[in-house]
């Protein structure tokens, strides 16, 4: 779903900080060598992600969903000194190549890659979270919501990719799994005291979650 038209993307961004050489390279490997390259955060989440990091200066974060490593290698820009990024795939084809993005990054000393199923890994991690960036399998959306909520400090914030899943969340013809599941997630987060929420209508929907 494309919210703003080419010209207004591309205007945003020529007028957003330029991606690192090592990003571009990230991007280009994506597009050209994996199943799916729509899944990339790419430039303008990626410069939303950093700036997110950098204004909260966490010294914990948790990814669920690590992908190429983009949207890694973006949140680990804000971390404090002595900082842990924490990131999890379940895709194991990956992982030799995203690692060495990660030692080319010179960040790699303060990212924790963990390759297995999110599900059973974030209950045995002793960590209280300052940031969390949710962009995993859709149908476990809530599930790892609920794992990462008890964990998360007050004032800690979760980011949810993908919630409004290409408008599909409106259309009453869509009743795929991912969709319901994307549905149950948002009904969710907006009716839990526990915090507050902002649901950003930015590439593919945001969900901004403040642990109170």
């Amino acid at each position: 779903m494309d919210f703003i038209s080419p010209g207004l993307q591309s205007y945003s961004e020529q007028h957003s900080h330029p991606e690192s050489p090592l990003l571009l390279e990230i991007a280009q490997y994506t597009q050209d060598c994996v199943p799916k390259p729509r899944m990339l955060s790419g430039h303008l989440q990626g410069c939303f992600l950093s700036m997110v990091s950098r204004m909260l200066t966490p010294s914990t974060i948790l990814e669920i969903g690590t992908y190429t490593g983009y949207a890694s290698l973006c949140l680990v820009e804000g971390l404090q000194l002595g900082g842990k990024l924490v990131t999890i795939d379940i895709n194991h084809l990956l992982e030799k190549v995203v690692r060495a993005f990660f030692t080319r990054s010179g960040r790699s000393h303060q990212i924790e890659y963990l390759i297995g199923d999110a599900r059973s890994i974030i209950p045995g991690l002793e960590y209280s979270w300052d940031l969390v960036f949710l962009d995993a399998d859709k149908i476990n959306y809530l599930l790892y919501y609920e794992l990462v909520i008890p964990q998360l400090r007050s004032g800690g914030y979760v980011v949810a990719d993908n919630v409004l899943w290409s408008g599909k969340v409106i259309q009453e013809e869509s009743v795929d799994e991912d969709t319901e599941a994307l549905r149950e997630f948002n009904r969710k987060v907006q009716s839990d005291p526990r915090v507050r929420n902002f649901m950003l209508p930015f590439r593919d929907g945001l969900m901004i979650v403040e642990k109170i």
